[in-house]
């Protein structure tokens, strides 16, 4: 079982998903710090000074300034800045993949299309596949 398990492993799809899994965490990473530190703060300032991290909504009804005091006293509360941030952070990475996915698609190159099959017939005599226009058998040399 451990030998199957190491032959599985080491298949090559298996070992390119690990790495994608390692780069798109290291990714995700990169994007969240974008969203976070790069493009929420000039929207915050151009809404009037918000820092979408601190916008919530207590549930407990104490009246907490700000969401790491609401954190710290056990407050219930609705996150719904944090959520802004991880929807901006979704949106990018899916663009990001869509853009990848189709500049993949552009490189590789068109299948060629096979060419239709020339129409055929049966040699009466020996059986074998002819072309339709043929007068005379490639195999058996018959006259038809």
């Amino acid at each position: 079982m451990l030998k199957e398990f190491k032959e599985f492993a080491m298949r090559g799809n298996v070992l390119d998903l690990a790495v994608g899994v390692i780069i798109g965490g290291a990714f995700g990473k990169i994007i969240t710090s974008l969203v976070n530190d790069i493009i929420m703060p000039p929207i915050g300032l151009l809404l009037g000074q918000v820092n979408f991290k601190d916008l919530f909504i207590d549930l407990s009804g104490k009246g907490y300034p700000s969401l790491a005091a609401a954190q710290e006293g056990g407050g219930a509360t609705i996150n719904y800045g944090l959520f802004i941030n991880t929807l901006i952070d979704f949106i990018i990475v899916a663009f990001v993949i869509f853009l990848l996915i189709r500049t993949i698609n552009r490189m590789q190159r068109p299948k060629p299309v096979p060419a239709p099959a020339a129409p055929t017939k049966k040699c009466p005599y020996c059986t074998s596949e002819i072309a339709l226009e043929a007068t005379r058998c490639p195999y058996c040399t018959s006259q038809l």
